[in-house]
């Protein structure tokens, strides 16, 4: 069907004078359990599916879309897309479409997500919040799943396309006066495991209850993968040409500087069997794996076609659909993890804190990276090596420079999902000198 879609339109492009074309088709199809209050309360599916057309004319070029695809609205969709390109000013510096060039295939499309059904949700959903209910506790959350499909044409012979499915898990678990949080995603529902991501979720709101307060300061805390993710997971958007270019990104001049500890590494790499999304970017260009951090020295940075010439650097697939501002991100992060587990950090520990998740999280200094935010759903107190009862969150400002110096000890790196940052694969971190700034009220 894409395929057909893209010849519609560009047949209609040569008929207005344009031989220069691109065509993104996307479909999608998901549906979502949710439920609060131990009780499943909404189901709802949902299909829809767009296509946009960008040309190419004299230097210019602009996109239309729509997700109409019958002959006509594809045909007044190119001429759109042609007379914002002819309103446009010339750009010297704008690529050619991208030539035909080999694209590896990645198999992420899982028939035990996509055939899904509401009871298959329900039953994972009804045994998750009776493990909570059991506990004396109120469960809430959601169970996802989905399947989509990108495709991208051009005039040149580029013809790439994408199959991929997607499902996820969240839990609260709240108590009187404490709570407790898991979330979980794959491309493939039959690994994740909604009672096991339950019980973790129960138990922390079991343990954290009755919660104290203690003085804010610096400390050594334990990072779960979901705080490491969202809290980390801010600095990648800088691993950019372009970013490099508008001097927005905190490696301007000091790429290649050691700015972290000997023990972090981090690549982009679509082709990591945790990672999800196309093998090739906005423009069908084939995702180059990125060292982006060596033992500490930021190396390698995404570069997208258009900022290629001025980085004196060669593409690596990274580009997001021209016309854009932004230009590149990274978007497969994989930090290395380490040999330590969970609770071996915490027996190390002789006073700390335990972070189960972060949130509300907002840039302070962009160059520094320093952020602020705050704890959620399972802050512990350690002593001597044990948990020794919940704590009241905390809000922290801490630059992420300063933090990815001071990281002791690295778990195996996971697959983690958060809510502040796309999903990656991250190990858990015992880090000293955190600043934990203040103390919430709740």
């Amino acid at each position: 069907m894409s395929q057909e879609l893209f010849a519609i339109a560009e047949a209609a492009a040569r008929t207005r004078g344009v031989r220069d074309i691109e065509v993104i088709f996307e479909k999608h199809t998901g549906a979502l359990t949710r439920f609060a209050n131990n009780a499943i309360h909404q189901n709802v599916a949902e299909m829809d599916h767009a296509i946009s057309i960008r040309v190419m004319e004299d230097h210019r070029t602009a996109r239309a879309s729509t997700n109409r695809l019958d002959r006509a609205s594809i045909e007044a969709t190119v001429e759109q897309a042609i007379a914002l390109t002819r309103a446009s000013n010339p750009d010297e510096a704008l690529p050619t479409l991208v030539e035909p060039a080999t694209v590896r295939s990645l198999q992420r499309h899982f028939a035990s997500t996509a055939q899904a059904s509401p009871e298959t949700r329900a039953k994972a959903v009804a045994e998750a919040i009776r493990i909570v209910e059991a506990a004396g506790q109120t469960a809430a959350g959601i169970f996802e799943t989905g399947e989509s499909t990108e495709s991208l044409f051009n005039s040149r012979g580029v013809a790439v396309e994408h199959a991929g499915t997607m499902a996820r898990f969240s839990i609260t678990a709240m108590a009187g006066d404490s709570s407790g949080w898991a979330k979980a995603s794959s491309a493939d529902a039959s690994i994740l495991d909604p009672r096991a991501l339950a019980t973790q979720a129960m138990t922390k709101a079991r343990d954290s209850r009755n919660p104290r307060a203690i003085d804010p300061g610096r400390y050594t805390v334990i990072l779960e993968p979901a705080a490491v993710l969202d809290l980390v997971g801010q600095i990648f958007a800088d691993f950019s040409a372009t970013a490099l270019a508008d001097q927005r990104s905190f490696l301007t001049d000091r790429l290649g500087t050691k700015l972290f500890g000997d023990n972090i590494s981090i690549t982009d790499d679509v082709g990591h069997a945790l990672q999800t999304g196309a093998p090739f970017d906005g423009e069908g260009v084939s995702r180059s794996t990125l060292q982006l951090v060596e033992a500490g020295v930021p190396k390698e940075i995404a570069v997208s076609r258009s900022a290629a010439p001025k980085a004196n650097l060669p593409p690596t697939g990274h580009g997001y659909p021209l016309p854009n501002e932004v230009g590149e991100a990274p978007m497969n992060i994989v930090i290395a993890g380490g040999t330590s587990t969970l609770d071996e950090m915490i027996r190390s520990t002789e006073r700390g804190i335990l972070i189960t998740r972060l949130w509300y999280i907002r840039e302070v200094d962009p160059y520094e990276k320093m952020m602020t935010g705050m704890t959620r759903d399972g802050t512990f107190l350690i002593e001597r090596g044990e948990l020794a009862g919940g704590l009241r969150n905390f809000r922290f400002n801490q630059s992420i420079i300063e933090l990815l110096n001071n990281v002791e000890l690295l778990s195996a790196a996971v697959r983690a999902s958060g809510e502040e940052a796309a999903d990656m694969v991250v190990p858990a971190m015992k880090v000293h000198n955190f600043h934990l700034s203040g103390v919430t009220k709740f």
